[in-house]
């Protein structure tokens, strides 16, 4: 059988690595990104070519796959000039592995079908090192007959492929795993920068907490900087800022409040204002560790 030619736009450490694992599979792929030895790399592995625009790319693919860092900039890469919308053709769907704000994803998937096109809210779970593995965990939404097209591929970028309904779900359920994780990060920080202000050692606390319900791997990724200074979370506090800000919109859309995600989303964006919002997540504890009342 054929394979599909896929469209990728975004080639950073994640969308490229995933690019990657994609012509290791035989895959043909056009591909945009702004920083142009990304998309060189693309090019010297072979079968690929750079598109001109989004909607260069999506007349010639396929599938058109995106990993965007924000809603805006993918609204942008669909609705701009040039733009995904103008270009996507009868039966082609767009995957969506960014987190974006569900009702914007709504909005892009209502606009394609009325061109006969679908789309898949994609997400992704685990590392840029899985994603070179085909490796990573990927919660899928979307209508069944657009999912069941681009399945074969989710199969071989993602180890864990669920399939969760309607558009929407797959960013909602990002949103909810991301709001659950850096609140996690966020008290496990603060917990040793408390400790620390009262006397308290901080590998001490980590044994006996992590020998208790409380541990989980995001106490983990903190006690290797809190106590090993090892920072390798590889998740911004400024994506972990965003990501709580979206989780937001999408409960006020919902009609209720998230006072717990409200306090993690002042402490993050605290964070950034204290010029820390490119350091990993669990350096937060920076933050709080100097904290005065």
């Amino acid at each position: 059988m054929t394979k599909p030619v896929i469209g990728f736009i975004g080639l950073g450490l994640m969308g490229g690595n995933m690019v990657e694992n994609l012509q290791k599979r035989g895959f043909e792929l056009i591909v945009i990104d702004l920083d142009k030895d990304a998309v060189a790399a693309v090019l010297d592995r072979g079968n690929a070519r750079e598109a001109a625009s989004p909607k260069e790319l999506a007349e010639a693919s396929d599938i058109v796959m995106l990993c965007l860092t924000t809603s805006e900039v993918v609204e942008k890469v669909v609705y701009g000039d040039s733009g995904i919308l103008a270009g996507i053709r009868k039966g082609s769907v767009l995957v969506d592995f960014g987190t974006s704000i569900p009702t914007s994803t709504r909005k892009i998937g209502a606009d394609l079908a009325a061109k006969g096109a679908g789309m898949v809210d994609a997400p992704l779970g685990r590392t840029p090192a899985h994603a070179k593995d085909g490796l990573l965990n990927i919660m899928a939404a979307g209508e069944k007959v657009f999912f069941d097209k681009v399945k074969p591929i989710l199969d071989q970028q993602g180890e864990n492929v669920f399939y969760l309904g309607d558009l929407g779900a797959g960013h909602t359920t990002k949103l909810i795993n991301n709001f659950m994780g850096m609140t996690t990060a966020c008290t496990m920080s603060q917990a040793f920068a408390v400790a620390d202000r009262a006397g308290v050692d901080r590998r001490q606390l980590y044994e006996i907490m992590s020998t208790g319900p409380s541990n989980s791997p995001f106490m983990g990724f903190c006690k290797n900087y809190a106590v090993d200074g090892v920072s390798d979370l590889g998740f911004s506090i400024n994506n972990a800022n965003k990501d709580l800000g979206y989780f937001l919109r999408m409960v006020e859309d919902l009609g209720t409040r998230a006072e717990i995600a409200e306090g993690t989303s002042s402490n993050l964006q605290a964070a950034v204002d204290n010029g820390l919002g490119n350091g990993n997540v669990p350096e937060i504890f920076d933050y709080f560790l100097r904290l005065e009342n």
